[in-house]
């Protein structure tokens, strides 16, 4: 399986649809095994015998023995399971020398088939996105030297080892401690202490004083941001017993939401953005209005009993080295309207500001004559105001991903004249064509649980995922086809992502140049958006927009959706030069094809970043807390491999 190969941090020459993160990797894409086709198989033999084999080469510490369980072109992805971090080992040579170079060899001491229900059980599955290539595919549960997890294998035969069935891809996971599993099901706590307990407390009055660390409470993990990532990992904290604080500088949990454009709408369904231990109800619409998240962000948190300050600054943060703790100052303004300065002691900071950083919002000549309206970026843009009857208003949108084609669809519902400004390409897909393309076979109404869904996805090697989804946009842009080629005869610049492959590599990529079509195309199509593609702003007039190409655009409102810096854009402006230094660039690929520093050691002891959608938030929450929980049991430092 293919690894990745670094270019160059000097975006210019690379074509915009192939930008990277600075100084992150260029994924190349896998390629799918040349493999005989398959007649009849018995799957649970294939899957017990094959695990068997597995599990007496890992009894025998035997690295040579595990690398004739594997095809060449193979990959085993770990996430804590083999080490305490995450990897994609590419090729039966990468995994050898993995269990050779580890201390422990592999940490993984035995696995089993799952087979507790119709999802988890072995069957003939395909393994790539046409279903040309069978293999059998079964869960797996583990238990490492000091946890269990699970995983998923996918076997294939071996034409040039007499068909003997081999791992094409093999994923495993850690999913709890032996000894610390979290407060669920029969873990769960008795709530009431029954008999006779002089001056006890009731719930509310300990609630009280552990929301607010009273006395000598101090909070182990301090989170900043009461987004979905500050909601999920200190939920996943919480069921583990670690002390956590969420502070956030907004008056409610959700205003990072509910602050946000009028019209905003999630553009994900509402089956892959469950929350962790209170999923959505079954009532709860496909795409979820941002007010109504915000409110249930707001729910969540009482649900959860996570300790949340709001109206909350952060003053200062000292790490001090010797002792491994953070000295923090905060303000927080109170309910009832009091302010108080606290300074606390937390072992761990995690940033949930999320996945991007600041507002790129570009300096332009001339932008303080500009005499209109909104002259902003697109997270400041509270919404369009309609437009009198028989007035004119235009507005320019400069930006073409999700938020910019939002917003222009906002002006124009308000009556506004609107063009939107695309300066390179933008990779388009509908709702509906993508989303059933990308996600239909794991995240729908009646589908497999959240958790296995999970599973199965992140099982998939990224290099792995890059070539199923050149088929999978393929297969997108044929249903799309109408809708692509009004756009392109509108003069809008289409692009099918990093090497063909869509949506979720330039997510993954670079986070963003996207959109998810929900209504906007359309209009474009329809000449009810125009289009200035191409070209440069030169200055920003009192009435409008110069561009390089001598063009001239009126207007009265201007809104930049330009997107976001790096998350260590933001670390420098919170916590100062010596950390931002420390810490390593977030996003994008690393060599072996894993998100670089998010969810991860940062570089920093105690220094976290935690962001991205509801489902990766979802996921690697539980991961995150892993880590933390086992450094603070002793189980692992911090410089373990």
């Amino acid at each position: 399986m293919a690894t990745a190969a670094v270019i160059s941090s000097d975006n210019r020459t690379i074509p915009s649809y192939n930008r990277l993160e600075p100084g992150s990797s260029q994924l190349a894409a896998a390629c799918y095994p040349d493999t005989d086709s398959l007649s009849s198989v018995d799957a649970n033999a294939v899957a017990s015998e094959w695990v068997e084999s597995f599990n007496q080469a890992l009894s025998a510490q035997d690295p040579s023995a595990v690398k004739n369980l594997f095809l060449q072109g193979s990959c085993w992805r770990d996430q804590l399971g083999l080490s305490w971090d995450y990897h994609s080992l590419n090729g039966p040579d990468k995994i050898v020398s993995f269990l050779k170079s580890a201390p422990k060899g592999s940490r993984i001491g035995s696995v089993k088939t799952d087979y507790s229900n119709a999802t988890r059980r072995p069957t003939v599955s395909a393994v790539d996105f046409k279903g040309k290539v069978n293999g059998v595919a079964s869960f797996l549960t583990l238990e490492t030297d000091v946890g269990r997890g699970r995983g998923v294998v996918r076997l294939l035969p071996d034409s040039k080892d007499g068909n003997k069935w081999k791992a094409f891809t093999l994923f495993t996971a850690m999913h709890e401690l032996k000894g610390y599993e979290e407060a669920i099901k029969d873990n769960r706590p008795q709530g009431v202490s029954h008999g006779g307990h002089p001056g006890r407390k009731n719930w509310q009055e300990r609630r009280t004083a552990t929301e607010n660390f009273q006395g000598d409470l101090e909070p182990t993990v301090l989170i900043i941001g009461a987004g979905q990532g500050g909601l999920t990992s200190a939920a996943r904290l919480h069921q583990l017993q670690v002390p956590t604080l969420i502070i956030d500088k907004n008056p409610r949990v959700g205003d990072n939401w509910r602050n946000r454009y009028h019209q905003l709408v999630l553009h994900d369904p509402v089956w892959y953005d469950h929350l962790p231990y209170v999923p959505f109800p079954s009532h709860w619409p496909v795409f979820t209005p941002k007010d109504k998240l915000a409110e249930w962000f707001e729910s969540y948190a009482r649900l959860m009993e996570l300790n949340v300050w709001t109206s909350t600054t952060l003053n200062d943060a000292k790490w001090d080295e010797t002792k491994r703790q953070w000295t923090v100052t905060m303000t927080r303004k109170k309910a009832n309207g009091d302010t108080e300065t606290r300074t606390l002691h937390p072992r761990h900071i995690v940033q949930a500001t999320g996945h991007s950083g600041e507002m790129k919002m570009p300096s332009i000549k001339g932008m303080d004559t500009f005499k209109g309206g909104n002259l902003c970026h697109s997270s400041q843009f509270k919404g369009a105001q309609m437009v009198s009857e028989g007035q004119r208003k235009r507005a320019i949108v400069v930006g073409s991903c999700n938020s910019g084609h939002d917003i222009a669809q906002d002006f124009y519902e308000h009556g506004y004249d609107v063009t939107i400004v695309q300066r390179s390409s933008t990779y388009v897909m509908s709702s509906k064509n993508g989303l059933d393309v990308l996600l239909g076979g794991l995240y729908k109404e009646c589908g497999p649980e959240t958790e296995d869904a999970d599973l199965l996805f992140m099982s998939i090697p990224n290099a792995m995922l890059k070539r199923m989804h050149q088929d999978a946009t393929a297969e997108i842009s044929k249903r799309d086809e109408a809708l692509l080629r009004g756009l392109d005869q509108a003069g809008f610049k289409l692009d099918d992502g990093p090497d063909d492959a869509g949506f979720f590599m330039k997510y993954f990529q670079r986070g963003g140049g996207y959109y998810i079509d929900v209504g906007c195309s359309q209009l474009i199509t329809d000449g009810k958006i125009k289009v200035k593609q191409g070209q440069e702003i030169e200055e920003v007039r009192s009435n409008g927009l110069l561009f390089t190409d001598g063009d001239f655009l009126e207007a009265d409102d201007i809104i930049f959706a330009t997107g976001y810096e790096n998350m260590r854009g933001t670390a420098r402006k919170i916590f100062g030069d010596e950390l931002a230094e420390r810490v390593r660039d977030v996003w994008g690929f690393d060599q072996e094809g894993e998100l670089r520093t998010m969810w991860r050691r940062t570089g920093h002891p105690g220094f976290w970043f935690f962001g991205g959608n509801l489902a990766l938030c979802r996921y690697y929450s539980r991961m995150l807390a892993l880590q933390i929980k086992a450094m603070e049991e002793g189980i692992m430092k911090y410089e373990d491999p």
